[in-house]
């Protein structure tokens, strides 16, 4: 059944090795034969900006050898086939209408959601 993943919150567990739990879990899922699309909304619309990446994080003399790059695992799903949406009125206030987005990103205005939520038969929010 064809799931539309609305991913609002972002940066959950990024500071740490593994990626946002989500979009890692629509990969694994999508992997296993899934049909998915993920909808950027709220601050996880900044996981659209290209070529961001975390600060490496140090504790003393531990130094986190790989940090998480939504932006990429973003970019990466599209590259599955996964249909990835951001809207438009959340891109702007954040002021990221004019930087590099992810090429595959399909910008939607919000009056059109709706629209959208009627192409996917289950709804999943995060």
């Amino acid at each position: 059944m064809k799931t539309l993943q609305v991913l609002e919150t972002a940066y959950r567990a990024t500071v740490e090795e593994q990626d946002d739990t989500i979009v890692w879990l629509t990969h694994a899922m999508k992997g296993a034969g899934g049909d998915f699309g993920m909808l950027l909304m709220g601050n996880a619309v900044c996981y659209a900006v290209k070529e961001q990446r975390a600060p490496a994080l140090q504790i003393g003399g531990w130094k986190q050898s790989r940090v998480a790059d939504p932006a990429a695992d973003v970019a990466a799903l599209a590259d599955k086939g996964v249909a990835v949406y951001a809207i438009e009125e959340d891109l702007e206030e954040r002021g990221l209408l004019d930087v590099p987005l992810t090429e595959a990103l399909n910008v939607v205005s919000r009056s059109k959601v709706p629209l959208l939520f009627d192409e996917y038969p289950r709804i999943w929010k995060w």
